[in-house]
């Protein structure tokens, strides 16, 4: 049983979900704001989230039936029977439990009792993205089956990871920030979309409205290059306001792959060849978190 629940917590995808952790400390450390507490307690944190999230996600999409022998892509934990409907939720319950009392920790080593204000927005946050986490799938209208997770994954794998990191550290926000935040929520969103893009015709029989499915293929495309090109451009509008040293481009180094990625979307006529693409596009984003922000420190 243990097996199978870590096999559903997807572990593979904990690089990206802790992308912006990354990021933000980064950026907090450039201006001497490191606290190794919050940072390991930050961790802890998302990736509770995005364990939370993945096993409401095989729940959600396991009782509806969107995950079927049609679908491309590892059999989840529901649709191979290796776990009961009953034993998931058993599993999201607990999750949420430990991940929200790791949160509120966080918020109070970060802020203690003389920030209240900040301590009560970090802990409706906290709220929120545990209910974003399990209705992303779950419940009567889940959003992502009506468009809008690529909206959930661009706030809180971009804006509120960045943001809210950097925040717990220095307890200020510098608005110039939004541009990197913005980068890592366009390339995270493109992960999303290269997911619905091989899942396409699965999600649209299973009646899962992802953005893909309401688009069609065509443009599905188009909205994947503006994404990966306007994540490009963001992260070096913020590199040409705050240039110091050169160190500051090592995060192009990232964007090589994820040029090359574009080039075999743009050739791509079969779903199924996008599969090992999802990993490389994630991986990419992972080291454009880091090198961005190894290149402010360096």
């Amino acid at each position: 049983m243990l097996k199978a629940f870590i096999k559903a917590a997807r572990l593979r995808t904990l690089p990206l979900s802790v992308s912006g952790i990354i990021l933000g400390t980064f950026l907090a450390a450039e201006q001497d704001m490191f606290n190794l507490y919050i940072c390991i307690l930050a961790f802890i944190t998302t990736i509770g989230f995005q364990i939370l999230s993945n096993f409401a996600n095989d729940y959600g999409d396991g009782v509806k039936g969107t995950d079927n022998d049609n679908r491309i892509g590892p059999k989840r934990a529901l649709q191979s029977g290796a776990i009961s409907p009953k034993q998931m939720l058993n599993g999201i319950k607990i999750t949420g439990f430990v991940t929200f009392l790791v949160a509120v920790f966080l918020i109070y080593i970060s802020f203690g009792t003389t920030h209240l204000n900040y301590f009560v927005l970090f802990l409706v946050l906290g709220i929120a993205s545990i209910v974003a986490a399990i209705k992303y799938t779950m419940g009567e209208n889940p959003f992502g089956y009506n468009g809008y997770g690529d909206i959930f994954v661009f706030l809180f794998f971009g804006w509120l990871s960045v943001l809210g990191s950097y925040f717990l550290y220095t307890k200020q926000l510098d608005y110039t920030l939004l541009l990197p935040a913005t980068s890592l929520g366009l390339l995270s969103a493109g992960v999303l979309n290269l997911n619905n893009m091989r899942d396409r015709i699965s999600d649209a029989a299973s009646n899962k409205r992802t953005l893909v499915v309401k688009m069609g293929a065509k443009y599905a495309k188009y909205y994947h290059y503006w994404l990966l090109v306007l994540a490009f451009i963001s992260a070096i509008m913020y590199e040409l306001i705050h240039f110091k040293s050169y160190s500051q481009l090592l995060f192009l180094m990232a964007f090589m792959p994820i040029f090359k990625h574009l080039a075999v979307v743009y050739k791509n006529n079969d779903p199924k060849l996008l599969d090992p693409e999802l990993k490389k596009l994630a991986l990419s984003t992972f080291l454009f978190a880091f090198l961005f922000g190894l290149g402010h420190l360096l």
